[in-house]
């Protein structure tokens, strides 16, 4: 399904862009509920975004005078509200907050898929497809649920489905 949208041309004319429709970074987090939203707010570790060099663009970009556990679980309402307006810039940010604080659940899940890695990162242009075989997402769910925090996991492998997989729909644990 296509849907058009204005952007401004050279001139000022207007041209029309197409685009496919395909899942959107804040569904995952929407899907997944505000509770475990909050959860994921949790585990983000400053001291990881200060070694990654992410400490003061996070500050900036969530709007917080101090950026620490007790003003991010503030905050959270706002940030719900940020990710329901499909802010899509603030989903990427957000998302790259909580996944560098988790390089090590990342490493493990994407070495147990056989997908090539550097310490966690992969380079962009990989094609993701051939390590996605049916049903890869449960058993990455099951694998490592009891090792790392399950709200943790389940949005990392959320995540992994929509840049390499390029999934339409968010999973959820079956019940």
């Amino acid at each position: 399904m296509l849907f058009g949208a204005q952007a401004p041309a050279g001139n000022g004319c207007r041209l029309t862009v197409l685009r496919w429709l395909f899942m959107q970074l804040s569904e995952i987090f929407l899907g997944q509920g505000e509770p475990r939203f909050t959860d994921l707010l949790r585990g983000i570790s400053i001291g990881k975004l200060k070694t990654y060099q992410l400490y003061d663009r996070m500050k900036v970009r969530l709007h917080l005078a101090k950026l620490n556990s007790e003003n991010l679980r503030k905050a959270a309402p706002k940030f719900w509200a940020r990710l329901s307006e499909r802010d899509e810039e603030f989903a990427s940010e957000l998302a790259q907050a909580i996944l560098v604080s988790h390089l090590d659940m990342i490493k493990a899940v994407i070495d147990d898929l056989g997908i090539p890695n550097q310490e966690g990162f992969f380079d962009k242009d990989i094609d993701g497809s051939k390590y996605f075989t049916a049903g890869w997402q449960q058993r990455s769910f099951e694998k490592f649920k009891d090792v790392y925090a399950p709200q943790v996991l389940l949005f990392y492998i959320n995540h992994l489905a929509w840049e390499l997989a390029k999934s339409e729909q968010v999973f959820q644990v079956p019940a």
